[in-house]
């Protein structure tokens, strides 16, 4: 069997681990990072626009982030679209730009988030395995079918399962990262 065959299944397990970094970025850690207002759209004009869209979004300070629309009518309806969302964080407007001042996480705090991150991390992996799991019941059905041998489908097996480990082991690498960014903080 090419490796070239296992393209889509790795592609699949690319997107998985690109879903959990992008779930992670978006956790409020303590530390001021803008991906957690990619979620966050303001009606703009009869159309829901992200807010990174609509403005400056700038880190001056570890803790801070600087929303600086470029329509200043647009302040009102981003600063109430942040207080609608679920980041936990209250804007302070001051007419022309808003900042976002992120609080010291407590203990209590660190631990829910390093529960969610190990949860999406668990998420992952059981997709990881998922993907394995369709991949392996579609060379069976081959091999049943007599479209590849035995010995092929055993080689595929192996092969699938290191593709496997080696996102596992990406999952957990990513999982923890983010907690050692949370217990830094």
């Amino acid at each position: 069997m090419a490796k070239t065959e296992y393209k889509p299944i790795e592609e699949k397990m690319k997107k998985t681990i690109s879903v959990l970094k992008a779930e992670l970025n978006s956790l409020r850690a303590g530390r001021a990072n803008p991906a957690i207002l990619e979620k966050i759209s303001v009606n703009y004009y009869g159309v829901p626009t992200p807010i990174t869209q609509l403005s400056n979004i700038s880190v001056p300070e570890a803790r801070v982030i600087v929303i600086q629309p470029w329509d200043s009518k647009m302040l009102k309806e981003i600063e109430r679209e942040i207080q609608k969302s679920d980041i936990g964080i209250n804007p302070i407007n001051d007419g022309k730009i808003i900042r976002l001042i992120f609080p010291t996480l407590t203990e209590e705090r660190r631990k829910e988030l390093i529960k969610q991150v190990k949860k999406s991390g668990e998420e992952s992996k059981v997709a990881i395995r998922s993907i394995r799991r369709d991949a392996m019941e579609n060379y069976k059905q081959m091999q049943k079918k007599s479209e590849i041998t035995e010995d092929d489908l055993k080689a595929t097996e192996k092969d699938i399962q290191e593709l496997t480990d080696k996102y596992i082991e990406e999952v957990d690498k990513t999982v923890e990262a983010k907690n050692k960014e949370i217990l830094e903080v």
